[in-house]
């Protein structure tokens, strides 16, 4: 049962969140064969002063290997070597 966690900066409008949730509910729905009562959206907002400690060191630059789509912004991991 797909849950999504949207996070992003305040300022967007309700109706924009819902249009939004609107669009990931029919995507999911229509790729992964669900049912809408199977999905559930969410939204958390961050302030931009906590984005880094909150969302892109944990969800995004510890988490790299499992993004399927890499932000244009920010530092890239580093590979060790060996």
């Amino acid at each position: 049962m797909p849950h999504v966690i949207v996070k992003l900066w305040p300022g967007k409008s309700e109706d924009q969140k819902r249009r939004l949730s609107d669009a990931i509910v029919r995507e999911v729905t229509s790729i992964l064969d669900y049912g809408d009562e199977s999905v559930s959206v969410g939204f958390e907002e961050i302030n931009a002063q906590d984005w880094a400690a909150k969302v892109f060191n944990p969800d995004i630059l510890d988490k790299w290997s499992m993004l399927s789509k890499e932000p244009g912004y920010g530092p890239r991991p580093t590979r060790s070597a060996g």
